[in-house]
């Protein structure tokens, strides 16, 4: 029997229907948020993150938190959220947790610092879209 590692466009589904579990006050504010799944964060990312191991970085948001925008921000990138697949990948196989937790609790994370969230407040909203 052939098994082959879940894909980016599996990765996505995960990450899409997590969002889609989310409570309808973050969701939102979600609608013009980019999601991204690639293989790994690139070198000036993970420079950028004191990160020596590509493996280490599961997702990132880059944006601004909803707090800090204002009516006169022009100009700039989209907020997105990444998912990096192959770090995901090694996370899932080293704990045993299933892909779908996996992919949502790191999700969820991310939409946090969309929010400006706190830890404990990403773990409420971990749990409302579980």
């Amino acid at each position: 029997m052939d098994m082959l590692a879940p894909d980016a466009a599996t990765i996505e589904r995960l990450a899409r229907a997590a969002l889609a579990g989310l409570p309808d006050v973050f969701r939102v504010h979600l609608v013009d948020v980019v999601l991204r799944v690639e293989e790994f964060a690139d070198a000036a990312v993970l420079a950028e993150m004191g990160c020596d191991d590509p493996f280490e970085l599961t997702g990132l948001y880059t944006g601004r938190p909803v707090g800090e925008k204002s009516a006169f921000d022009t100009g700039g990138l989209p907020d997105m959220i990444h998912l990096y697949r192959r770090p995901l990948l090694d996370e899932w196989i080293e704990t045993g947790v299933t892909l779908e937790a996996l992919v949502r609790h790191v999700l969820v994370h991310e939409v946090g610092h969309h929010f400006g969230l706190s830890d404990a407040d990403m773990h409420s909203l971990e749990d409302a879209a579980g």
